[in-house]
């Protein structure tokens, strides 16, 4: 697992990004929620009274619509800053945040339903994105379910060099030109994805192409159950 000089992972870097954008008095990115979540909990009847985990919940985008309509929801993310973030905007459902590194850490819960939303695009190693599938597999109910989406038109491939994360870049951001640390990304295919998650004993139920706009134009998705 590449780590940086300071001990850091390469897929920590948006915690910097996230204390920049908030000491700007700004979110780094946008409050829309993303519409899949909810339509796939409605297609495939998620109950309010289910056990639900987002991994990497941001600055809470999905998580305060979940929340909203009712769920229990733990919502994670390996940024101290997110969740404490999270925490100061919606202190009604603090306890339903906190800091949590999937491929480290393990729960002692198992879910109905989890759902990562342009996470696993930001683990370039396929040991990391593994160990991510892996969690999923590891903390879902025998009958649950789980979507996952990650960045990509589904045939496009690349990954970013992880020694340049941290790297301090200018990116655009609705405010203006921000100077902010660098992340990392790996597009994959959807044969490279569905290669990813039989390996780690998952089967789609079904998949296909989604967006979060304005953040994501483009969104692979896969909804999936332990094989």
């Amino acid at each position: 697992m590449k780590r940086g000089n300071d001990g850091r992972k390469y897929y920590e870097a948006y915690e910097e990004r996230y204390k920049t954008a908030h000491a700007h008095g700004v979110r780094w990115s946008s409050d829309v929620s993303t519409p899949i979540v909810m339509e796939v909990m409605e297609k495939y009847h998620i109950q309010q009274d289910r056990q639900l985990l987002e991994i990497g919940c941001g600055e809470g985008r999905d998580a305060r619509t979940v929340l909203e309509n009712g769920f229990s929801l733990m919502a994670t993310d390996i940024s101290n800053e997110a969740i404490a973030y999270c925490k100061k905007e919606m202190p009604q459902y603090e306890s339903h945040f906190s800091v949590l590194d999937c491929l480290s850490d393990t729960l002692s819960t198992k879910f109905d339903f989890i759902f990562a939303i342009a996470v696993v695009h930001m683990l370039v190693l396929d040991e990391d994105r593994n160990g991510f599938y892996q969690f999923i597999h590891h903390h879902l109910t025998a009958d649950g379910l789980a979507l996952i989406c990650t960045m990509g038109d589904g045939e496009f491939e690349r990954q970013s060099d992880i020694s340049e994360a941290f790297t301090l870049q200018e990116r655009h951001h609705e405010s203006g030109i921000m100077l902010v640390a660098g992340t990392s990304c790996r597009m994959v295919s959807f044969r490279t994805f569905e290669k990813e998650l039989k390996r780690n004993d998952l089967t789609i139920v079904e998949k296909g192409i989604t967006s979060a706009l304005p953040n994501f134009n483009s969104l692979m998705y896969a909804v999936v159950k332990k094989a």
